[in-house]
C-alpha cells in the first residue's frame, strides 16, 4: 500500500467525519464542496475535519483511487465512504445523513 493509502486509511479512521474537498470549509473552491460542508453543519457535524486536494495532488488522486470513486468531494464518516455531494444531498433529503452524524454522539 503506497503512503498516501496508509495516509487517507489513517485520516478516515482517526476522525469521526472527514470530507476530502477542493478548497477549505472556510473557502470552498467548487460549488459541490461548499453544498457538501453546508450540509454536514446543517446535519450538525462538530469537528469536521476537511482535506484539501487542491493542495496535494498525490492526495488528490489518491483518494480516488481509495474508495474507487471518480470524484471529489468525498465524504467518510466512521471510516466509511459514504459518498459525494449528491449522494450527501440525498441522505439529507432523507433524513438518513443526520440520522448517520447523531450516532457518532451518542457515548459508546
Amino acid at each position: 500500500m503506497s503512503d498516501v493509502k496508509i495516509w487517507i486509511k489513517q485520516t478516515v479512521t482517526d476522525n469521526p467525519v472527514v470530507l476530502f474537498m477542493k478548497g477549505t470549509a472556510q473557502f470552498p473552491q467548487c460549488g459541490f464542496s461548499g453544498r457538501s460542508v453546508q450540509i454536514l453543519k446543517a446535519c450538525g457535524v462538530e469537528n469536521l475535519v476537511t482535506i484539501n486536494v487542491l493542495e496535494d495532488a498525490d492526495i488528490r488522486q489518491g483518494i480516488k483511487d481509495f474508495s474507487n470513486w471518480p470524484t471529489i468531494p468525498q465524504l467518510y464518516v466512521s471510516g466509511e465512504f459514504i459518498g459525494g455531494s449528491d449522494i450527501m444531498g440525498e441522505m439529507f433529503e432523507s433524513g438518513e445523513l443526520k440520522e448517520l452524524i447523531q450516532t457518532l454522539k451518542k457515548p459508546q
